[in-house]
């Protein structure tokens, strides 16, 4: 348990570290967060599927009008 607190202070310190050179706090998350966890902005991991289910919407419609 302590070891899990000092990295989450750690973590926390590095955060506001990136925040104060980036000034964006999305950006100073990211920059920290570990990638291999997959961590995404709320929002757009729902984006992205949006975009892809209404592209395949499209190409149907395109198929049936030919």
């Amino acid at each position: 348990v302590k070891e899990l607190m000092v990295f989450l202070d750690i973590a926390v310190f590095e955060i506001i570290l990136a925040y104060l050179e980036k000034r964006d706090w999305k950006e100073a998350f990211f920059s920290v967060l570990p990638q291999r966890k997959g961590a995404v902005p709320l929002g757009e991991a729902n984006d992205s599927s949006k975009h892809t289910l209404s592209g395949k919407e499209d190409e149907d419609d395109d198929s049936d009008s030919s």
